[in-house]
Order: structure tokens, then sequence, then C-alpha cells
């Protein structure tokens, strides 16, 4: 399974905790709505921040698989054409 996914049930799981819990409490509805808010507003953030170094991560990684890909075209080309070259001396050795 993906770390991201995991990562993001996780925090689901714990933003649904809290926001229940709070909702349970014995506290009057004005205090109750702006533990919510707070609550929801620190769990945005933490999801963005999660968020943001996932896509760099990611970024990262493409950014290493693309010239990884590159080295290898480069070496592949190169070797065709030492083999057309060594053909070529093969079928036209005097040239």
């Amino acid at each position: 399974m993906d770390s991201g996914k995991i990562l993001l049930g996780a925090m689901a799981g714990v933003a649904l905790g809290a926001t229940l819990g709070i909702l349970f409490a014995p506290n009057k509805g004005s205090d109750t709505r702006k533990k919510i808010s707070k609550k929801s507003t620190e769990y945005v953030g933490g999801l963005e921040n999660q968020f943001r170094e996932f896509m760099k991560s990611v970024s990262d990684r493409f950014e290493q698989m693309t010239a990884e890909a590159q080295k290898v075209s480069n070496n592949g080309r190169t070797k065709a054409e030492e083999l057309l070259k060594d053909a070529a001396k093969a079928v036209h050795p005097k040239d």
C-alpha cells in the first residue's frame, strides 16, 4: 500500500477522532465551534505540509528517473553508433 495513502488515512482518522471528542465534550456550543475551527485549521495546515513534502519527493524521484533514462538513452545511442561503424568497417574494410 502507498505510504501517502496510509499517512492520509491516519491523519483523517485523527481529525475525525478529535472532532468527535470535541462534539461530545460538555462545553457551550460557541466554545465547541471555536475548538472545531481551530483543530480543523491545524489539521489542514498539517495536511498541506505533508502534501507539499509528498509532491517534492515525487518531483525529485521523477527528476532522478529522467536523468537515469537520459543516461541509458545516451549510452544506447553511443553503443549503436559504435556498432554501425564496426559493421561499416566489416562491409568496407578499406574505408
